[in-house]
């Protein structure tokens, strides 16, 4: 009790937390030749007991997941209704393309806004991105042709995919290292709910009794757009990383942020543990060259790079060639009606969700490597056997759908742990940067392939063709398990400057 009493009234002063050391005559922050940052930043945000911080921050990021899978879900519960519109008139063809315009658009606006991320700040990224999202979502609803809808659709995702970057390398350099695995699982795993949202919507939305399909599909895109303006409002609160500000050597800065959540807690009847902190000292830098970047990935952390890619190319191929396709394989195969086909994506939602909930305390218990390369394999074994059931034609939809319910509780930890791993296992000053790129390269060569070879698979009518499709991605969620065996970071329960030490660390 005195121990807690001395670290609640301890003052919280720069000077006893940080050290700058200044060489030559320039000591501004962002210059990385004159300053060098001491501190105990990163051990303070480690320690710190679980508090209304850290729920808003889960809440202000998770609903971004909750917003791209509101996204995805519409555009594939609303398959039906581009090919049956008067306007669009899509085949299974042109569903495919649009979802691969989407998914090309996160590729490129992953990179870009990533790189970004890393040079002007996570918090500012939020808010752009964000705006990219909106508008482009917005405008979908306005489409006039295929080529309009493609275009709008790609804008879209390149906002959703500069979230990506922005908010995962937040997520890691917020959260309390012992809870991390979880939280990170269960944020990422929120995407499921704004995929039941997303297909309530659609079933009242695409629902002819209730309103004109093509007015209908239209307004499921606006949905989106609003969601965007609550989240604004959620995100002006959140701080920038102190990690981020640190390494830029705006350690004073970094040091408020860090002061203002501690006394948060203490407030909050909460006391801090009183054990002495490691500190860590840094070069400052304002950005990290591109060649830098290419050595850490190609060169320093090669092994690490293999299983990312891995990781991210099998979830990327499994989860966007399945489920942009799940309204076709149901209307074509099962002949359920367009308006229903979001009643079906309901339990693969709850699925999805309880997945990462339910594991995720095990990849911070359990370890990383025995539970990532379970949920990989597991997901492909249980995909190939109900492929092959499927292609036996010995499935109702109802069972179909439970099937992938239960694939999907394995897959969608496993696609969650893929985003876990590339964010914690490389260093500070390239992380957004290292998240955009492997989520670039796996969605690039698996995520937009997968709709159009699907929906192109889809369109010969053969149950065997698409099952063929189904065997491609269960070899390959596989054989990233068997990669993960092998090779990843047990990055359990350690703090992130352990796992990957900062480039600008000194001994």
């Amino acid at each position: 009790m005195v121990a807690a009493e001395c670290i609640r009234h301890r003052p919280l002063r720069n000077e006893l937390r940080i050290r700058r050391v200044s060489r030559g005559m320039d000591a501004r922050p962002d210059r990385s030749s004159p300053t060098v940052v001491e501190a105990d930043i990163p051990a303070r945000l480690d320690r710190l007991p679980w508090g209304p911080f850290h729920t808003r921050v889960v809440a202000a990021l998770g609903i971004t997941w909750i917003l791209d899978g509101l996204e995805v879900t519409l555009a594939g519960t609303v398959a039906g209704a581009l090919k049956a519109s008067p306007v669009l008139h899509f085949s299974n063809a042109d569903v495919g393309l649009a979802a691969s315009a989407y998914l090309a658009g996160a590729v490129l606006g992953a990179l870009f806004f990533g790189w970004l991320t890393d040079r002007i700040g996570r918090k500012k990224l939020f808010f752009i991105t964000l705006a990219v999202y909106l508008c482009a979502t917005a405008a979908t609803a306005f489409s006039w042709d295929l080529w309009s809808f493609a275009l709008f659709r790609f804008l879209t995702g390149a906002g959703i995919g500069g979230e990506y970057a922005a908010i995962n390398s937040t997520i890691q350099e917020l959260i309390p290292a012992r809870v991390r695995g979880w939280t990170d699982l269960v944020i990422n795993g929120s995407f499921w709910i704004g995929a039941a949202l997303g297909a309530l919507g659609a079933v009242v939305l695409l629902d002819p009794a209730v309103i004109d399909p093509e007015l209908g599909w239209r307004l499921a895109f606006l949905i989106g757009a609003l969601l965007a303006l609550v989240i604004l409002f959620m995100r002006l609160w959140l701080p920038e990383s102190p990690r981020w500000l640190m390494i830029h050597g705006r350690a004073e800065e970094a040091e408020r942020i860090v002061a203002d959540i501690e006394r948060k807690v203490l407030d909050a009847g909460a006391p801090l543990p009183s054990e002495s902190l490691p500190r860590i000292r840094l070069h400052g830098r304002s950005h990290t060259p591109l060649a830098e970047v290419a050595r850490t990935l190609l060169r320093r952390h090669r092994r690490r790079t293999l299983v990312g890619l891995s990781l991210m190319t099998a979830q990327a191929f499994f989860y966007n060639a399945i489920f942009f396709t799940y309204a076709l394989v149901l209307t074509d195969f099962y002949d359920v009606r367009a308006d229903q086909v979001g009643w079906y994506i309901l339990p693969f939602a709850a699925g999805n969700f309880l997945g990462p909930l339910i594991l995720g305390r095990l990849f911070d218990a359990l370890g990383r490597r025995p539970m990532i390369a379970f949920t990989y394999i597991m997901s492909g074994v249980l995909l190939a056997g109900s492929g092959y059931l499927f292609a036996q034609g010995v499935l109702t939809s109802t069972q179909q759908t439970l099937a992938w319910m239960v694939i999907f509780f394995f897959a969608s930890a496993a696609a969650s742990s893929a985003y876990l791993t590339v964010s914690e296992t490389f260093p500070l000053e390239i992380r957004a940067l290292a998240i955009a790129f492997f989520y670039a390269v796996g969605t690039g060569v698996g995520g937009v392939a997968g709709p159009w070879l699907f929906g192109a698979l889809i369109d010969t009518g053969s149950r065997t063709s698409v099952f063929g499709g189904y065997l491609l991605g269960a070899g390959l969620m596989v054989a990233a398990g068997v990669i993960a065996a092998l090779f990843s970071i047990p990055a359990e329960r350690k703090p992130l400057e352990q796992v990957a030490r900062p480039l600008a660390f000194i001994d």
